[in-house]
């Protein structure tokens, strides 16, 4: 599922009566607790927070916000 679907989820979730949010929020808290995740599904995550930024000038920020 898609970001953006899980955001407008949330939003919709938003509008619920408080009983419903209720019930939601138990359905998701049941989900099962064993499902494996595999690290290479977060690939690409974020991704649009990073463009324009070049890595080693960032990289050369952070060390020298360490002296300050």
């Amino acid at each position: 599922m898609s970001t953006q679907n899980i955001e407008a989820l949330i939003e919709a979730a938003k509008h619920l009566a408080p009983d419903d949010k209720e019930r939601l929020r138990r359905a998701l808290a049941q989900r099962p607790s064993s499902q494996q995740h595999h690290i290479t599904e977060l690939r690409g995550l974020g991704k649009e927070l990073w463009q324009g930024i070049d890595a080693q000038d960032y990289v050369n920020a952070e060390r020298d916000s360490w002296d300050n």
